[in-house]
């Protein structure tokens, strides 16, 4: 029988959002844009900038989608979940529980994570907690983690396929995918998995996608500067 203690899981509460590759730019989707006209002038005259802007404004979309950003992201299961509703505009390559051995990574929600659900459903909100439920939900989580860890090397020592053995691990384990969209289906991603007072049409995501949305989407404003600018402008309605 395997024993697993604690020390032989690891647990955080960060997600990893990393730039692998891009192509494009701002220019790009104004050269886009243009194509029936003599083409882009330089990106840094008003003209240009006003272009991304009447794009945005009147819902142009197609001149977004002719750049690209893939990222690697690392999260627990349980955002893929919510990753996988977005399927238009974006691919994904996840790691396989079926032909590696997973690694004991899960997560634990930090105290600023709003623990206790107030409300019926379609009409609630997420308050604070108090330290008792903190620590309940801590502990009861590193019990599970412990138990289900033990359960997934104890079939693995005996030879069980490990895309049977993995059946007993939670959706909180880490796992890393490949997640490559264009700038149109990010900015709608950000409209759904971002809270924004700004937004126009307000969106009240899971709180772990919402983190890794806001790393998203920091990468691209420092990409995509003017194009980000002008979402925001247009109160974060996707072109």
């Amino acid at each position: 029988m395997v024993l697993i203690e604690q020390e032989d899981i690891e647990t955080r509460s960060d997600f990893d959002v990393d730039l692998v590759e891009f192509a494009g730019s701002d220019e790009l989707i104004c050269k886009a844009a243009r194509v029936s006209t003599v083409g882009a002038a330089s990106i840094d005259t008003k003209e240009s900038a006003g272009l991304i802007r009447f794009l945005m404004s009147n819902r142009h979309g197609t001149p977004f989608e002719h750049s690209l950003m893939m990222f690697r992201i690392s999260a627990p299961i349980v955002v893929w979940r919510e990753f996988m509703r977005h399927r238009i505009g974006i691919s994904y390559n996840e790691q396989s529980g079926r032909y590696m051995e997973l690694s004991p990574v899960f997560y634990v929600p930090t105290s600023a994570r709003n623990l206790v659900q107030i409300g019926k459903p379609g009409h609630y909100r997420f308050v604070q907690g108090n330290v008792d439920q903190y620590d309940t939900c801590v502990d009861a989580l590193l019990e599970s983690y412990i138990a289900s860890w033990s359960s997934y090397q104890r079939q693995l020592d005996i030879g069980v396929a490990k895309e049977v053995a993995r059946l007993c691990l939670p959706v909180s384990i880490y796992s890393t995918a490949y997640v490559t969209m264009n700038p149109r289906s990010l900015m709608n991603f950000l409209s759904l998995r971002t809270k924004n007072d700004d937004s126009l049409f307000p969106s009240y995501p899971m709180w772990e996608i919402n983190q890794v949305a806001d790393q998203m989407e920091a990468i691209f404003a420092d990409k995509f500067p003017i194009t980000h600018e002008a979402f925001n402008d247009a109160r974060r309605v996707a072109p």
